[in-house]
C-alpha cells in the first residue's frame, strides 16, 4: 500500500531518517555528553574514566568518519556503524567488566548509551548514495 503512494527512495528515506549530518551531530554531542556527565552525576572513579576514555575515543571516531561532519574522513561511514553496531552489546557489560556496576548512575549511563545508539544505528542511512560527493 505505501509502494502505491510514495517510492521505494521515499520509503527508504521514511525508514531510516537520520542522515549522515544527523548522525554526525549526534555522535558530537553524545560524545561531549559522555565527556561531562561523570562530575555532573558524580560518577565513582572507574565509571567516570570509563565515561571520558569513551568520549575521547567516539569523538576521534567521528573525526575520522567519512561523513559531512568528518574532519579527516578516513574511516568509511559503513564501518562507522559496525563500529555503533559493535558496541550496542559491549555497553551493558562494561559496568561488571570495569567494576563499576554498584554506580547506579554510572551503569545506567552506560545502559541508556546501549539503547541511544541502538536506536540511533537502527535510524541511521547508512547507505553511500545518501554521502555527499567528494570533489
Amino acid at each position: 500500500m505505501l509502494g502505491q503512494l510514495f517510492s521505494h527512495q521515499e520509503l527508504a528515506i521514511m525508514s531510516r531518517p537520520v542522515t549522515p549530518r544527523i548522525h554526525g551531530l549526534l555522535d558530537y554531542a553524545t560524545a561531549a555528553t559522555a565527556a561531562s556527565i561523570a562530575p555532573l552525576l558524580k560518577f565513582s572513579a572507574p565509571a567516570s574514566r570509563a565515561a571520558r576514555g569513551w568520549a575521547a575515543a567516539y569523538g576521534a571516531v567521528s573525526a575520522l568518519t567519512d561523513y559531512p561532519l568528518g574532519l579527516t574522513r578516513r574511516l568509511p561511514f559503513r564501518t562507522h556503524g559496525a563500529l555503533d553496531a559493535l558496541m550496542v552489546p559491549v555497553f551493558p557489560v562494561l559496568p561488571w567488566l570495569l567494576g563499576f556496576a554498584r554506580d547506579r548512575r554510572g551503569r545506567n549511563f552506560f545502559l541508556a548509551l546501549a539503547a541511544i545508539t541502538a536506536v540511533v544505528a537502527a535510524l541511521t542511512d547508512w547507505q553511500p548514495s545518501s554521502l555527499p560527493r567528494r570533489t
